[in-house]
């Protein structure tokens, strides 16, 4: 079973984001201090074969880059998606044209993995966040149940588990193909 600490002393975002980063991570969310669960195996492998995918599809070609565990800090949150995909023009750069550390941006893509005994309405709290913030689109990966839930801007949730069911992506990532039975692949 997995715990998850949450931290209720009254601490602003300014103060957290000074302390020295926890394994796993921790979340800024609403004044309180949430150390999000350590991944597992399922948890684990689909992220970082999907992020592969992703950056298979996408950063060769300068269009996108898929990143894991990235805090992301904005709207008075930060947070780590289990994925963050930013479209190549707004990925945080230095003059050199390198990454910056810092993202202080929401993601063009968010993608969480539902952990066992993970809160799932924290998950989607943070899929809103940043829906609230300009990123184009969210899943929340299920992989008890084979099922991704898909949110959009100002649009109902749509749920794909249909193995054969093409996955929605942002317009920009539009050359990743990925069907519901080709991520639960990832777990075999």
């Amino acid at each position: 079973m997995s715990i998850v600490k949450t931290v209720t002393q009254s601490v602003t975002l300014e103060e957290f984001l000074k302390l020295p980063e926890t394994k796993p991570g921790s979340e800024y969310i609403n004044g309180n201090i949430i150390q999000k669960p350590m991944p597992q195996g399922q948890h684990s492998a689909i992220q970082t074969e999907l992020a592969s995918a992703i950056n298979s599809s996408l950063k060769s070609k300068q269009i996108a880059r898929a990143f894991c565990e990235l805090r992301c800090t904005f709207g008075g949150r930060s947070i780590i998606p289990d994925i963050s995909v930013f479209s190549w023009s707004n990925i945080p750069r230095k003059e050199n044209g390198g990454i910056i550390n810092v993202f202080s941006i929401c993601p063009d893509w968010t993608i969480e993995i539902l952990s066992p005994d993970q809160n799932q309405t924290k998950v989607i709290k943070n899929i809103l966040h940043c829906l609230n913030y300009g990123t184009q689109i969210g899943w929340l990966i299920d992989p008890e149940e084979k099922s991704i839930f898909v949110y959009l801007p100002d649009r109902p949730t749509l749920v794909y588990d249909d193995a054969i069911a093409q996955l929605p992506v942002p317009e920009f990532a539009q050359d990743c193909r990925l069907t519901v039975e080709q991520l639960f692949n990832y777990l075999l």
